[in-house]
């Protein structure tokens, strides 16, 4: 029998403990003294909705350069994404260093998204850090973060696994994100896609759900970049359109007007960024090189001098004038109307054909003489359907050019360039992989003007992968060594030789598309 004196005892006890507690005022939970997550909004600490529009700044190879927080304000960013380092690949960024960093940001009233560059391409390039050393850091300097939770993001690493190996980032991210939990991070946690950020083979958009699930707080942003895989309004579309129908947050947290692996679709980014509620933050204010010098938004920290890319994300249609809202934190009231400041005029830029697929194809002599054997078709669209060449070819030659070798010719891509204008290059885009590295499979292509008489010289991919993968032959400016008229681009004329090559003919290869794309001007 229960003893219902202690109880009636506990039930006084427990309702002057909680007049107790009312009379003292609410108290803040954890959740409010920062950024956090709601289904897939990003809110701030005063529970509104954030949608960033931002600008990257590489701090850590420029440190001096300090006055480009007040210059990307004025360029009517609300966030500034800050390239860091934890010192393995360049001098670290101390504690004393991000605290001011945090503080220029909140001068400037902007919002600071924190990432560790160093993560760049672990798995491919040796000289990366891991994901686990980039949480060492963190931890490291955690007495600059601690209490910023209004103002900062940790963007945990910059795109932290290449192309190698790349489902090693599911593991990885997940345990990060819980040390940082466990270390007493209770901040919004940034989390860049593999495959250089890219997210080409959707390892972070097919496992986005469980990593956000992994995460205690529930506090995780996902943050895709958007370069050449991304060149196409339904590419982007389309991925953007998954994380919206999950009900999961995602940013593009970089993206350009051009990129060294092609040509991203800057206007279709920021378009469908816009009409989703989808963050966007574009690389980068200034000091690129190694030959992407064209992704400075301003020339040598000079506000004065805007680029073409510069002038484009700033005053462009859905760019940052139009569209950025200072964060509410600041106390900031209606978005004032921009002024109509003069702007440079970019220089007109070479227009192209977009991605165009063959409708025709055809084995053709050499090898086993059968080319891509079966389903051939497939290759026609970027679908996940492959043509396929079993056991490919006759010899262990590794010569394009080699009578040996496994042949196929895709044509009719119905390619128009405008009248008078000047053909400036020619890329062709092959999605393949192999069955096993072994024997160095890769894939040649030529080129022909006159319907398969004349061919151009070969150019080749690198050791083709087991997972599917993007390769990007040719370019912008780049003609093929011959001197293209419009009318050779036509489907009469315009052939592409498809040659597969390995030194062992128990290779098989898998194509999924064949695609051209013309620059002229």
């Amino acid at each position: 029998m229960k003893n219902t004196h202690t109880v009636y005892g506990w039930v006084v006890v427990i309702l002057l403990l909680t007049v107790l507690a009312l009379s003292a005022g609410p108290f803040p939970t954890q959740a409010a003294t920062g950024f956090r997550i709601s289904g897939r909004n990003l809110l701030d600490a005063n529970g509104n909705n954030f949608i960033m529009r931002g600008i990257n700044h590489a701090h850590t190879w420029y440190p001096a350069q300090t006055s480009a927080f007040a210059n990307i304000k004025s360029a009517a960013a609300n966030t500034v994404r800050v390239v860091l380092s934890s010192g393995g690949r360049w001098t670290k960024n101390d504690a004393s260093d991000v605290a001011n960093v945090i503080q220029l940001c909140k001068t400037n009233r902007l919002i600071c998204v924190l990432e560790v560059h160093d993560t760049t391409g672990y798995g491919e390039d040796s000289a990366a850090v891991s994901l686990a050393q980039a949480v060492s850091y963190w931890q490291e300097i955690q007495s600059a973060l601690t209490g910023q939770e209004a103002y900062v993001i940790i963007n945990i690493g910059n795109e932290p696994y290449g192309n190698v190996n790349a489902s090693g980032w599911v593991n990885d991210m997940r345990n990060a994100i819980i040390a940082m939990r466990n270390a007493g991070f209770h901040h919004t946690l940034m989390v860049d896609a593999p495959n250089w950020g890219q997210d080409w083979q959707f390892i972070m958009r097919n496992n986005a759900a469980s990593i956000f699930n992994s995460d205690p707080d529930r506090n995780t942003i996902f943050s895709i970049h958007m370069y050449g895989v991304f060149d196409t309004t339904s590419e982007i579309q389309n991925y953007i359109a998954t994380f919206v129908n999950n009900g999961l947050p995602l940013v593009i947290g970089e993206f350009g007007d051009n990129a060294p692996d092609g040509n991203p679709n800057e206007d279709a980014i920021m378009a469908t960024a816009q009409s989703n509620g989808i963050g966007y933050m574009g690389w980068s204010w200034s000091g690129n090189g190694g030959g992407v010098e064209y992704l400075d938004m301003v020339t040598n920290f000079d506000p004065a001098q805007r680029t073409a890319w510069g002038t484009r994300i700033i005053t462009g249609a859905n760019g940052l004038e139009q569209t950025s809202q200072e964060a509410s934190v600041y106390g900031s009231g209606p978005t004032p109307t921009p002024t109509n400041t003069p702007t440079p005029t970019p220089t007109p830029a070479p227009g192209n054909t977009g991605w165009l697929s063959p409708a025709a194809n055809a084995a053709q002599t050499g090898g086993d003489g059968n080319g891509y054997e079966v389903s051939a078709s497939n290759a026609y669209a970027d679908d996940g359907l492959f043509a396929v060449d079993n056991n490919s070819g006759t010899n262990s030659n590794s010569s394009c050019t080699n009578s040996g070798k496994d042949k196929h010719r895709f044509y009719t891509y119905g390619v128009t360039i405008p009248n008078g204008a000047a053909v400036k290059g020619i890329q062709v885009r092959l999605d393949a992989k192999a069955d096993s590295t072994s024997g160095s499979p890769k894939i040649c292509v030529q080129l022909s003007w006159d319907g398969g008489t004349t061919w151009t010289s070969a150019k080749s991919t690198p050791t083709l992968t087991t997972a599917e993968a993007t390769y990007l032959l040719g370019g912008t400016a780049d003609t093929w060594g011959h001197a293209w008229t419009a009318s050779q681009l036509g489907n009469t004329n315009l052939r592409v030789r498809v040659v597969d090559v390995a030194t062992s003919t128990a290779r098989d290869f898998f194509l999924d598309w064949v695609a051209v794309r013309v620059t002229y001007q």
